[in-house]
């Protein structure tokens, strides 16, 4: 069982306490995290608390995350595209509309679900539900993730991460058209206060944020832009453009209501990753094209322009 510890800051009930600051860094939904209290897997400084428990600051809040049974997670023969692969690392090309790794009552027809047919060994510090997952993109992101085929490589993987030497570039279709040829959005991203599921830009419980772009082309109601993130937010991209009103065409979160029509999701694609080999220190470069239905959208803009 993996345990999880908090300092609480300022009073706050104990049901408020964990969902806000396990939604930052973690994919645990409300009811989730409800049942792991209701379970006693939630303790207040050695002790069990109630929901509605007051916490006050100074006081330890410990999480115990349960292991899934060996049972709910197993390999599925799904067709994965490897970009390369070699004895420490995997890079592969998520197809749209695949979660990366199970979560609470979604154990099935993940990435991971693949890895585990297609790949023998993969990393163990992600524990049982995250294996070899080393970083992440969202169920309708397409493109490059690197994966750990063990646990030396997966810690300096990991760590690179947290020291930015990983370079990832995104292509993004955004609604709108961007008149500057570049730009910079740096702008806090934490949860969203009357959506718990969605991210916003806020001061308020958030984590410094910062995503640069560059504008490819421009359409008549649309631009097409290429993304560097310098941090790996939850919903960054998504969220940042947003923020400058020009959410992700497609996305039914962020977007407009005319989104939520999309049926291949929002049209964003990271198409390139560039970081030094976590073993041999050798530099590696991948770069992929978006998916078919991508192009498609990018030709019917230009026809339409």
């Amino acid at each position: 069982m993996n345990k999880i510890n908090f300092t609480v800051l300022e009073q706050e009930r104990l049901d408020k306490f964990i969902f806000s600051s396990c939604q930052n860094d973690f994919e645990f939904s409300r009811s989730y995290l409800q049942k792991l209290i209701n379970d006693n897997f939630v303790e207040v400084n050695g002790e069990i608390k109630p929901a509605r428990y007051k916490l006050k600051p100074g006081d330890i809040v410990e999480i115990t995350i349960p292991k899934p049974s060996s049972s709910e997670i197993l390999p599925e023969d799904i067709p994965i595209e490897i970009v390369y692969e070699d004895k420490d690392i995997i890079v592969v090309n998520k197809p749209n509309d695949m979660v990366v790794h199970p979560a609470l009552g979604n154990y099935s027809k993940t990435l991971v679900n693949a890895l585990m047919f297609h790949i023998k060994d993969l990393s163990t510090i992600g524990g049982v539900n995250r294996p070899g997952i080393v970083h992440r993109l969202d169920k309708q992101t397409t493109g490059l993730l690197v994966v750990a085929k063990n646990d030396k490589s997966h810690k300096k993987l990991t760590e690179m991460l947290k020291n930015k030497e990983i370079h990832k570039e995104y292509l993004g279709i955004v609604h709108g058209v961007i008149l500057e040829n570049e730009g910079v959005i740096d702008a806090p991203i934490g949860r969203h206060p009357g959506d718990r599921k969605k991210m916003t830009v806020t001061e308020k419980n958030s984590k410094y944020a910062k995503t640069n772009f560059k504008v490819l082309e421009r359409f008549e109601k649309h631009t097409l832009v290429s993304c560097v993130i310098e941090t790996g937010r939850t919903h960054q991209i998504r969220v940042h453009f947003n923020f400058i009103k020009h959410p992700i065409y497609g996305d039914q979160v962020y977007g407009y209501l005319s989104d939520k029509k999309s049926e291949f999701g929002q049209y964003l694609h990271a198409w390139k990753l560039i970081f030094d080999h976590p073993i041999t220190g050798d530099k590696m470069l991948f770069e992929i094209n978006p998916p078919e239905q991508f192009n498609d959208k990018i030709n019917m803009l230009r026809k339409s322009s």
